[in-house]
């Protein structure tokens, strides 16, 4: 927009694009918004100067200021923006039985796997697999998680606990409307048989991927998970290497019951470090991601970050000249405002991508630019287990050390609130449920006003909160 006479080149492996739609700022710092896939040529048909190009990157000359593409092609640049996102960190690489969800292709094929399976293991405690045991019916789901607690990125136990009985309920409710699209990728051909697709990586999933896919395994009850925590999986074992090994495996555990050997032979067998070992027609790896750096450092002295992505600074640069990166194949090295800190999340992508080209912009005028605004708090709204889930500043405590303490409000099946509270101020809340408070305490936490006059009745149920401090 700022350069209707430059040409604009976007390089993409995937065959579509993916458009924010329906953009709400829901507050100063809180967004929502729809992710919609787009064919190429609405972007090319709105700004004649963007040209889409349809091919995977081969490799970056960047003292020569080139891009080679894997069809052969090669494209100069002044300035370079790298948004190639993250690929799933799969806990065993190249196992047929394990897959990984991060793009429309992954979540297909995971749907198709499950509508034949009676028993599965999820690994992982992030976004993704929460969604994933919350939304399967009809199958056996072990669910393995390194921490104390479910869901520990986003939560602490006291919110994991509030959570939990969703998981065992038989009556499923009514999901919460989800104004977010759905994901196909048209056209794109059936894949046959399993795939563990880490290598090939297409079109990022966004917010409520998991809607529009029919998430039934072959039994006929909805929710059955048990959680095994404080473990990892120590070994897959296929079923013929499990028949030699002479080893037993477990059923999955009944409540109050001792502990049943399994007759069943599986496709697949887990073992955990905690010593027990469960069949499984197949292995949802949700482990998290690693930055998609890998076509671009051949050739390149980029600088890394510790979590594997590239560094840039507080304009989106990378530390070769005219390179920036923006979204999760980057890394923050800028200090940061003392409310927020990355996350590899869709809403950070979108705010970094949106002031990455401004950054450009300025630069290629020579004008200078202030940081944006969405680096002040970090925002997330986001849905689990159907409930409305807000997460500001720090909200989990991070890196608040010893001296802080917690205000906790909860109400059974209905809300729970948290604050996060240092020296009177508040640092950090997470609101699970309709609890309308995401603004008034988004303005609390910005302007980090002493509320130690207010002690306990900040979250007293009968004080309209957001009146007092209007």
């Amino acid at each position: 927009m700022e350069f209707p006479s430059e040409d604009i080149f976007l390089m993409t492996a995937s065959p579509v694009i993916k458009a924010i739609t329906n953009f709400k700022q829901v507050s100063k710092t809180l967004e929502e918004f729809d992710v919609e896939e787009q064919p190429s040529s609405l972007l090319e048909k709105r700004y004649p100067n963007i040209k889409v190009i349809q091919s995977g990157v081969k490799q970056l000359k960047s003292d020569e200021h080139k891009i080679f593409t894997e069809d052969g092609k090669v494209y100069m640049y002044e300035k370079l923006c790298l948004c190639a996102g993250a690929k799933p960190k799969l806990i065993f690489e190249g196992n047929p039985y394990v897959l990984g969800i991060r793009d429309t292709d992954s979540a297909q094929a995971f749907q198709k796997n499950l509508a034949q399976a009676e028993r599965i293991v999820v690994v992982g405690n992030g976004g993704i697999a929460l969604e994933l045991v919350y939304e399967i019916e009809g199958c056996e789901v072990i669910w393995a998680i390194k921490d104390k607690a479910i869901g520990n990125t986003f939560f602490d136990a006291g919110a994991a606990e509030f959570l939990i009985p969703k998981l065992t309920t038989e009556k499923r409710e009514t999901p919460i409307e989800c104004k977010r699209t759905k994901y196909t990728m048209e056209g794109s051909e059936e894949k046959e048989g399993r795939i563990a697709a880490s290598d090939k990586l297409g079109s990022a999933l966004g917010p409520d991927w998991h809607e529009g896919l029919h998430l039934k395994g072959t039994k006929e009850f909805s929710h059955k998970v048990h959680i095994e925590i404080l473990c990892e999986v120590k070994k897959i074992h296929l079923q013929q290497e499990f028949i030699q090994l002479q080893r037993t495996s477990l059923t999955f555990p009944k409540e109050e019951k001792h502990v049943e050997l399994d007759e069943v032979l599986w496709p697949v067998y887990v073992e955990l470090t905690n010593g027990k070992i469960y069949g499984c027609d197949f292995i949802v790896s949700a482990t998290g991601v690693v930055p998609n750096v890998k076509p671009f450092l051949d050739g390149n002295n980029f600088a890394i970050g510790e979590d594997g992505g590239l560094k840039v600074d507080k304009h989106m640069r990378t530390s070769l000249p005219d390179i920036y990166a923006a979204g999760d194949i980057c890394t923050a090295s800028w200090e940061p405002s003392p409310l927020w800190h990355q996350m590899r999340l869709w809403t950070q992508a979108r705010q970094m991508g949106w002031y990455a080209a401004k950054c450009m912009a300025a630069d290629t005028l020579g004008e200078s630019i202030d940081m944006d605004f969405s680096f002040e708090l970090f925002a997330h709204v986001t849905k689990f287990f159907n409930y409305k889930v807000v997460v500001l500043g720090k909200y989990n405590a991070q890196g608040l050390g010893l001296d802080h303490e917690l205000m906790l409000r909860c109400t059974k099946g209905q809300e729970y609130v948290k604050v996060v509270m240092q020296s009177g101020r508040m640092m950090g809340a997470v609101l699970i449920g309709e609890t309308d408070l995401e603004e008034t305490f988004e303005n609390l936490i910005l302007n980090q006003m002493d509320l130690s006059a207010y002690g306990e009745d900040l979250l007293n149920p009968d004080i309209d909160i957001e009146d007092y401090f209007d």
